[in-house]
């Protein structure tokens, strides 16, 4: 595939290209309840092949791009058709020039894990067994599932240089749970893990189980008005983005974002926690070939690197670093019981919560959300959160217990004063 490619190329006189070339193999199971519904696999192999174009306009200079997907049953004479189209396409795409990122020839790369050794089919068979661990309930159960087990071999190689491989297995799904004691009512919950993590996996389970029920049992909104907000889960993950989206090249570029080197991110009245933040990566290298490595990207509320792929680097004149996929938040110092020892509004499950790096503005629907008034805990559903990051992170406090979801570590927990929420 790789010189049927880099033939039809030469045979249109594309000098500047980026070609990455990924097989994947999976093995898939879907469940009903606790049956079996379907099983499959797959082993596919695809390419996408990025054509650069430098033309002038006037005193201007730019580098065009367009990018071609390919399969492997394509001739080589509709290769040189989909190429030739793409480099006509690539001369309307006005890039202020920059160079090309020019790497080097590295062997192949196994991003090391327990699941690394382990076969797609006990993969996916151990993670379908941790679901179903906890499903022994007759109220509460799992109405659905799916596990995927993945093994993505990734190769890059440019004009410039840069051939790559690296290997990486890992694990996603999702499950949806059923509460039908009062009220019947599901709460949907997808996962992804990078290593052997079934206990946490388990967990999940477990306190979904426990979510569901106590949304069973939910029937009225919290009383719109302000109130200390706790975060949870997932949700801390989505406020963080906040963070690394300003930090990036590509929104402090074209001044997105005012964040610079030195800069405190949290502003200047911060009373309570400061962001620690390091950006992690669960690849080798990025889709431009750049190794990569973690990144202290905030420490004490301070920025100290912006991140980013190699042309907006360029454009800004630092080292480009590639785009990452995770982070590390440190903790707090306080326990999730302090925490939760004074009056709060605990949101667990979101209908669709967003964090909009641009505004600032976090929120969402309230799916369930836990009322603490001093004397009792009452589930509630309904209403909606309405907060901004730039008032809010000013009384950050991090719980001390730490959480690992998706591709994210950090505080269990993020609680906040004086948040908007409407209800009734």
């Amino acid at each position: 595939m790789t010189e049927q490619i880099l033939s039809a190329l030469k045979k249109c006189g594309i000098e500047d290209y980026q070609i990455t070339i990924t097989k994947v193999e999976s093995a898939e199971l879907f469940f009903i309840k606790k049956e079996l519904d379907m099983q499959r696999s797959k082993n596919v192999r695809k390419a996408d092949v990025s054509i650069f174009r430098v033309f002038e306009e006037g005193e201007n200079r730019f580098r065009g791009v367009a990018s071609v997907k390919v399969q492997e049953n394509q001739t080589q004479q509709e290769l040189e058709k989909c190429f030739s189209d793409a480099f006509y396409a690539a001369g309307f795409v006005k890039n202020k020039y920059y160079d090309l990122y020019a790497g080097k020839k590295w062997g192949m790369t196994e991003v090391e894990s327990l699941l690394s050794d382990k076969t797609l089919s006990e993969i996916a068979g151990g993670f379908a067994q941790a679901l179903f661990a906890e499903d022994v309930n007759e109220e509460v159960f799992l109405n659905s599932a799916e596990v995927f087990a993945y093994r993505y071999t990734t190769h890059i190689l440019s004009s410039q240089g840069v051939d790559v491989e690296y290997r990486k297995t890992y694990v996603k799904g999702e499950f949806v749970v059923q509460c039908i004691d009062g009220q019947d009512v599901e709460t949907y919950q997808d996962f992804m893990y990078n290593d052997w993590n079934v206990d946490a996996l388990r967990e999940k389970v477990r306190s979904t189980m426990e979510l569901t029920k106590a949304r069973a049992k939910a029937k009225t909104a919290p009383t719109a008005g302000e109130y200390r907000l706790i975060l949870s889960g997932g949700y801390v993950d989505e406020l963080f983005s906040y963070y690394v989206s300003r930090a990036s090249s590509s929104t402090i570029y074209p001044k997105y974002s005012s964040f610079s080197v030195g800069c405190d991110v949290q502003g200047e009245e911060v009373l309570k926690d400061r962001v620690n933040l390091t950006l992690t990566t669960t690849v080798p290298f990025s889709n431009e070939g750049i190794p990569m490595k973690e990144l202290e990207m905030v420490k004490n509320g301070k920025l100290q690197v912006i991140h980013g792929g190699n042309r907006f680097a360029q454009y800004l004149g630092i080292e480009p670093t590639g785009f990452f996929d995770g982070c590390r938040v440190g903790a707090g110092e306080v326990s999730l019981a302090e925490m939760k020892s004074q009056p709060y509004l605990e949101v667990v499950n979101f209908s669709d919560f967003q964090m909009d790096s641009f505004t600032g503005h976090f929120g969402g629907e309230i799916r369930l959300a836990f009322l603490y008034d001093g004397e009792k805990v009452v589930p509630v559903t309904g209403g909606s959160v309405n907060g901004n990051i730039f008032e809010a992170q000013k009384n950050f406090v991090f719980s001390k217990e730490l959480q690992v979801e998706k591709n994210f570590e950090g505080p269990k927990a993020v609680a906040m004063d004086k948040v908007s929420v409407a209800g009734i």
